[in-house]
């Protein structure tokens, strides 16, 4: 009796250390499809037109400023990174929703908050954009005083998915934020600013 008690003890320990391998296997293996799915994110080139969802996109330029940028002051020793790109609402209506269209991947321990975007025909911050009518704007985000300004940077690019009926609230709008890809653009040290074309 007390054999095969000691018996079954060992094939429960063996099947525990198989299971535990099993698992670490299987974490080891999440990670490595991470990992992989990360390297191989589309990257877009500037001037490519990219379609987010709500938003038709073509990435522009990418530039710093220590001054006053398209009407946005900047505080002392604070260094604006801006990024200009043509935006056209896909939509039926208008609309200001195109704050997360990109996100700049900042280097780490650079601490940003949102950016400021700017029409630049009128430079009026965060304008509607009418359907079907392309727009330059900026984004402008604000470097923290200590921070190097970037020689490149890598913006995410966000797309939404539209749903008739929102589960939540029974309303349409569009959901689902996702990056579907990042550009690559040199940063320009105090680029000039340009007319918007």
């Amino acid at each position: 009796m007390r054999a095969l008690h000691s018996l079954k003890t060992r094939v429960a320990a063996r099947l525990a250390s198989v299971g535990a391998l099993v698992a670490a296997a299987s974490v080891a293996l999440y990670g490595a499809y991470g990992k992989i799915n990360r390297s191989t994110e589309p990257v877009f080139s500037p001037g490519a037109a990219i379609q987010t969802g709500q938003w038709h996109v073509v990435p522009r330029r990418a530039w710093t400023s220590a001054a006053r940028t398209y009407g946005v002051p900047l505080k002392p020793g604070t260094t604006a990174l801006v990024l200009e790109a043509d935006l056209t609402n896909r939509t039926a209506e208008s609309s200001s929703d195109y704050l997360g269209v990109f996100h700049w991947r900042a280097p780490a321990g650079t601490t940003i908050g949102k950016p400021i975007v700017v029409g630049l025909r009128d430079t009026q911050q965060m304008p509607y954009l009418q359907p079907g009518l392309p727009e330059r704007v900026a984004f402008i985000w604000m470097l923290p005083p200590a921070a190097a300004a970037p020689s490149q940077a890598a913006f995410g690019v966000e797309s939404k998915t539209y749903k008739p009926i929102d589960n939540l609230y029974g309303a349409p709008g569009w959901f689902n934020p996702a990056i579907l890809g990042r550009v690559e653009l040199p940063v320009a040290r105090d680029g000039a600013q340009e007319p918007a074309s």
